[in-house]
């Protein structure tokens, strides 16, 4: 038996933030009812690259889940919805603040009916405050919250992180705040409304840099790959190509200069606390990058690893799944989709669970793909009127 097995989740949400937070509560067993426009998720165009007629950003984040396409605009449509939430214990969506109450699909209105139902909204800004009607997305918000101004090069352009940080970060948060609602629902019989934010999320999400902040009242900056309040922990260059070095502590320190046959990095007064490191990063770093330089990737990893200093290599993504680390830990899931056939995706790294482990239940769906099971079998919708809603194009079928 899974965790969450038995639990119902009507999905409103898409593109990353949402879709990832129902994905996480579908691999641990709730049945999701992902509910997308007649035209699909924005998602399942964004390409290249592609899997048959999926997108791979798509593909990343809708594993499990039941696919109703159906046009909220049409009355019927949005009372088919409403017929779904009532049998639903969470609701997920990420619509503009208010959009939702044309259709009587937000929370006030859902409520009523339902006082048990646990309702996450995602938005860019939240449901408050003179920001709360803008759209959010997660490259403009990784600017607003401050995360691009401490990444990339000291003196460079504003970097983004390499992924949707912020969206990953507000799924996750996400899916922590349903499971807390829903635990809290057993003791007190109630649901409650979840406001998140991705401009919320991403600022609470700068942890130590924000509360350097905080302290000082100076606001950090970029420090490429090094770390602000520890060093030497960053990327060197090597003969051949790049790794990274996570000095701890200061005996890791000493054990990793006195490996490089340079005691006097030790010996010297002003390198032997971290704090006196930190102070003195650009005098010290400079020494460590020569004395690297002149040797491989491989030999340095081997002699930092030897000495107990933690380093790893700098992986792309085909180096990653090539380490026999990553086929004992099962990164990679493959799962039969309906059209494409065997796909490898992501896995959840909740897998390792002793009891309840999370496991993929079905491969993302085609578009529509469940709208005739979930009409029929969840609500009961005679077969005939299900052609009716298709024909008259309320809701849509891959055969359609």
């Amino acid at each position: 038996m899974k965790a969450l097995e038995g639990i119902h989740v009507l999905d409103l949400s898409r593109v990353l933030a949402g879709p990832f937070a129902t994905q996480m509560l579908s691999d641990l067993g709730a049945e999701v009812w992902k509910v997308e426009p007649i035209w699909g998720d924005e998602t399942r165009g964004w390409g290249p690259p592609f899997m048959g007629s999926e997108s791979s950003y798509y593909l990343s984040a809708n594993r499990g889940k039941k696919s109703l396409a159906v046009d909220l605009k049409d009355e019927r449509g949005s009372a088919l919805v409403r017929r779904l939430s009532e049998k639903a214990d969470v609701v997920v969506e990420n619509y503009k603040t208010g959009d939702l109450a044309r259709f009587g699909l937000d929370y006030p209105t859902l409520s009523e009916t339902h006082p048990t139902l646990i309702y996450a909204s995602i938005t860019g800004f939240g449901q408050t405050g003179p920001r709360s009607s803008e759209p959010g997305y997660d490259a403009a918000l990784q600017g607003m919250t401050g995360v691009m101004s401490v990444t990339g090069e000291s003196g460079g352009s504003p970097m983004k992180i390499g992924v949707a940080w912020i969206d990953m970060l507000t799924g996750l948060t996400a899916t922590t705040g349903i499971l807390a609602a829903y635990i809290e629902r057993q003791r007190s019989g109630s649901g409650q409304h979840l406001d998140l934010s991705l401009f919320d999320v991403g600022f609470m999400s700068m942890v130590n840099q924000a509360q350097s902040y905080l302290t000082t009242g100076e606001p950090p900056g970029p420090l490429g790959s090094a770390h602000p309040q520890i060093v030497p922990y960053q990327a060197f260059e090597a003969s051949n190509g790049w790794f990274m070095l996570a000095v701890g502590n200061d005996q890791q320190y000493r054990r990793a200069v006195d490996s490089l046959g340079a005691p006097a990095l030790w010996e010297d007064e002003r390198f032997q606390t971290n704090s006196g490191r930190v102070a003195n990063r650009a005098e010290l770093v400079p020494q460590i990058a020569k004395l690297i330089a002149t040797r491989t990737k491989e030999e340095c990893v081997r002699l930092f690893s030897d000495v107990g200093v933690p380093v790893t290599p700098i992986n792309d993504l085909r180096e990653v799944l090539e380490d026999p680390q990553a086929t004992s830990r099962g990164l990679v899931w493959n799962q039969i989709h309906p059209t494409i056939g065997e796909i490898p995706l992501i896995a959840n790294a909740l897998q390792h669970m002793s009891r309840t482990p999370a496991k993929p239940s079905s491969a993302p769906p085609l578009l529509g793909e469940h709208s005739r099971v979930l009409l029929t079998e969840i609500l009961g919708v005679e077969e005939s009127e299900v052609e009716v809603l298709e024909r008259e194009g309320v809701i849509k079928t891959p055969g359609f």
